[in-house]
């Protein structure tokens, strides 16, 4: 028989519990108190030591800096004909001669358009790698409007390259239709011209085999004296440059504040801060002097002199390095700001350019009116020039009724190829240019099939003009995992996965190049694959290619984020880029329960090549709040989060004390023997990426 406790038993059983409750509690807090305790004791010596560590991103900042100016003495002493489109004066004299040349063939165009193309993507690779606290704006403005004008100008020139191509088309007539065909392309270009020379009413099936283009024309079209021109351009000078309808503006803390200031204003800091110190220096100089001149009554004044000057320079060097490093983490600071409030809107059927990218180019449909052919007199080729230039035909026409639009002007099936370098994830949606609004939209489109095995896009288009496959730029967010492993000196292996890939990247160096791609766990062929390229370089060729993992300051309103305070996520991405060359970093699930001040990721050790996965015994899990760092008693398949320190370890100002209190010699060494640009470079990616906060 069992006996029940009595309600005394157990009213004393609950104070013994309790009372043990309360002990732990209290030991808890005295050893807590104690971490802090020593926490605080080092925590000067230790952010001293990190920031002689995180010197490296000021020096890798000088070394692009030098790069820049190297590579633009480079180009002057090259001479070899093209122009530096960072100087106005040979840019706009480079537009203003090829505007007077007159009457080149398609393929002159296009060979010269290689060049153009050059030089647009300088423009822009200097308007994204220049820190904002080096460009001006001025020469912000002088870029954008000379990439705006290269462009107008590129499209004019195939717009009249096209009519000296029409006015000969009766002489490149095919025996068998009649009509003539013409496909001219290269790596940047593809061009599609049929030119209705027979008008057979009964011809209203034009297809080119060549490019896999089909295009079905009513009745009207094809007793008409028109053209078709299909000009695919594989890049997009449609969409409008940054097109951002209204600035945003940082949110009102004084870290966003600070950071404002620094990466707009820092030209002129840099001139405060340096006449200001050249002032102290000026005025040392002439304390010193003074002290000079009665030493040298004792006859010791060179000895006296060189020590004050070197003095002066190793201040006048650690004031300098000090000031770029505080520029440096401000303007890695800003790549983490989002906009804080959507204060744009958009039309109806109008594609919401924050949320959606083209890809695979622009595909400019144009009927054309034919011009008059060149014609056969006496043995001279008589050919009338139409003043107009050339016409675009107006299908269907403005003045015609709802009914007869209808039935006379239907709409016109088209057949694409889809560019076999992007990947669609999800069915491309297709939009076309409204030239008056100056954005895409997607009606007048419709009957839209992809067949993604052949690389075709169908549709039916009711006017033409430029259309473009479109798809959410999201995609691929937030990623389902992540992992950063070294390789080899200075060499890291970035994995992220999302919910339809696994990107592999490597960086080495200041270099980075696509390891590997695997769609639904299977490996994919890009051809950016085993290409070395320059980190910006890179993130736009990822972007272009349909891979998108990059977000922008406007990704929050289409994501569900794992917001974390952007000092924190910055300080977190400086750290693992020091400690890269010798630890592996990777996701874990409790960075989403510890809150916007926290991050919580995994850390091993590494010093092999080995590619095989790291066990779960060697990850050690790490909560960082940019203050202090611990290692938590938890692990991955722990119940419930806890903040609870493993037991032996302590608390640390920055992640590499953290680590280095289980860190090997040899790691230690790795790390510090790794080069500025590589550590750079790392940090740089992770800052794009934007692990912590989009997984």
């Amino acid at each position: 028989m069992q006996v029940m406790p009595t309600t005394e038993e157990a009213r004393v059983k609950h104070e013994k519990e309790e009372m043990e409750r309360l002990e732990m509690e209290r030991i808890e807090k005295e050893k807590w108190q104690k971490l802090e305790v020593k926490d605080l004791e080092r925590k000067s010596e230790e952010l001293e030591e990190l920031f002689l560590l995180e010197r490296c991103f000021p020096e890798a900042e000088k070394l692009k800096r030098d790069n820049r100016l190297l590579s633009q003495w480079m180009h002057y002493i090259q001479c070899d004909g093209s122009p530096d489109p960072s100087e106005a004066q040979e840019i706009n004299t480079f537009i203003s001669l090829w505007k007077e040349e007159t009457n080149e063939t398609f393929e002159e165009v296009i060979a010269k358009s290689k060049l153009v193309l050059q030089l647009i993507s300088k423009l822009k690779l200097i308007l994204l790698e220049t820190p904002p606290y080096d460009l001006q704006d001025k020469n912000i403005a002088q870029y954008r409007g000379s990439i705006l004008e290269l462009q107008e100008l590129l499209h004019l020139k195939f717009n009249t390259a096209t009519e000296v191509l029409l006015r000969q088309a009766s002489t490149l007539a095919d025996l068998d239709t009649g009509n003539m065909e013409k496909v001219i392309q290269d790596e940047n270009i593809t061009l599609y011209v049929w030119a209705n020379l027979k008008k057979n009413p009964r011809y209203r099936s034009i297809r080119c085999s060549e490019i896999q283009a089909t295009f079905e024309i009513p009745r009207i079209l094809a007793t008409s004296d028109i053209a078709l021109r299909l000009l695919h351009t594989h890049y997009d000078h449609v969409t409008p440059l940054h097109p951002v309808p209204t600035l945003f503006q940082l949110p009102a803390s004084a870290e966003s504040d600070s950071v404002k200031d620094k990466a707009n204003n820092v030209q002129g800091e840099i001139s405060k801060e340096f006449q200001e110190e050249h002032k102290q220096a000026e005025h040392e100089r002439n304390s010193v002097q003074e002290e000079v001149i009665k030493v040298e009554e004792q006859g010791d004044t060179e000895i006296q002199m060189d020590s004050v000057q070197e003095e002066s320079e190793d201040t006048k060097r650690k004031l300098e390095m000090k000031l770029l490093s505080e520029i440096v983490s401000a303007a890695q600071l800003l790549l983490l700001e989002n906009a804080p409030e959507r204060t744009y809107f958009f039309e109806e059927n109008e594609v919401d350019i924050f949320q959606f990218t083209s890809l695979g180019g622009v595909y400019h449909l144009d009927i054309l009116e034919l011009p008059p052919q060149c014609k056969p007199v006496k043995g001279w080729m008589i050919m009338e020039i139409l003043k107009e230039g050339l016409q675009k035909y107006v299908y269907p026409p403005a003045t015609t009724e709802d009914l007869e639009t209808e039935s006379a002007f239907p709409p016109i099936d088209v057949c694409l190829e889809v560019h076999k370098n992007v990947i669609f994830f999800e069915n491309p949606m297709i939009a076309r240019w409204d030239a008056e609004g100056k954005h895409w939209k997607t009606d007048g489109i419709s009957n839209v099939y992809y067949k993604s095995e052949e690389g075709l896009i169908t549709f039916s288009l009711e006017t033409f003009g430029p259309v473009a496959l479109i798809q959410d730029t999201h995609i691929n967010m937030p990623y389902q995992s992540w992992e950063l492993r070294p390789l080899d000196v200075n060499q890291v292996l970035l994995t992220v996965t999302t919910v339809f890939t696994e990107i592999e990247i490597q960086i080495k160096g200041d270099l980075c190049m696509l390891a590997s791609i695997k769609l639904n766990k299977q490996k994919h062929y890009s051809i950016l694959e085993g290409k070395w390229m320059t980190l910006i370089s890179f993130i736009i060729a990822l972007k272009e290619a349909g891979l998108n993992i990059f977000p922008t300051a406007h990704s929050h309103f289409y994501v569900v984020t794992n917001y974390k305070v952007p000092l924190v996520e910055m300080k977190a991405y400086r750290q693992m880029a020091l400690l890269s060359p010798a630890f592996a970093f990777g996701w874990s699930r409790w960075n989403m329960q510890c809150g916007s001040k926290n991050v919580v990721f995994k850390v091993s050790e590494h010093l092999t090549n080995e590619e095989k996965p790291i066990p779960d015994p060697n990850w050690a899990l790490l909560m960082f709040n940019g203050d202090r760092a611990q290692r938590l008693k938890i692990d991955e398949y722990s119940e419930v989060f806890s903040e609870a320190v493993k037991e032996d370890t302590e608390f640390h100002s920055t992640v590499y004390h953290m680590v280095k209190d289980f860190a090997s010699e040899g790691a230690i060494e790795k790390i510090r023997s790794s080069t500025c640009q590589f550590i750079d470079s790392v940090c740089h990616m992770l800052l794009s990426i934007r692990l912590l906060s989009y997984s």
